[in-house]
């Protein structure tokens, strides 16, 4: 399993974009690296929470694409400048005041299963 470095991470992150929403949990994505695809989302957990392909969806230019449907055949591709939203579409309290741990699993077409580990603060009014 590839890793990607932090200091990219950085770069791709919206940082202080993770909110509770109506559907459940979302945070945003902007790619300043290059053009990319995407054949797979495996999971996203959030601290202690692991979110299937089921409950996750990936917004950018105005169309929802649902994990469960992402393949080689039907691949996200992420332009240089495209900004995008993670939808976590469950509704649970995984959420905590402070730091919150980001982990992403994903698989590209050229690196395989990349693994991506970021936090991110949120403030509970």
């Amino acid at each position: 399993m590839a890793v990607v470095p932090d200091f990219l991470i950085k770069r791709v992150y919206k940082k202080g974009s993770l909110r509770s929403c109506e559907e459940g949990i979302e945070f945003d994505l902007k790619n300043v690296l290059g053009p990319g695809v995407i054949c797979g989302l495996e999971y996203v957990q959030i601290n202690d929470y692991k979110f299937t392909k089921d409950a996750i969806s990936f917004i950018t230019q105005g169309v929802e694409l649902f994990a469960n449907s992402v393949s080689e055949i039907n691949p996200i591709r992420f332009r240089l400048g495209q900004e995008g939203t993670m939808r976590l579409m469950e509704q649970v309290e995984c959420l905590k005041n402070g730091v919150n741990k980001i982990i992403i699993e994903f698989l590209n077409p050229e690196a395989g299963r990349m693994k991506i580990t970021l936090e991110d603060n949120l403030n509970i009014a």
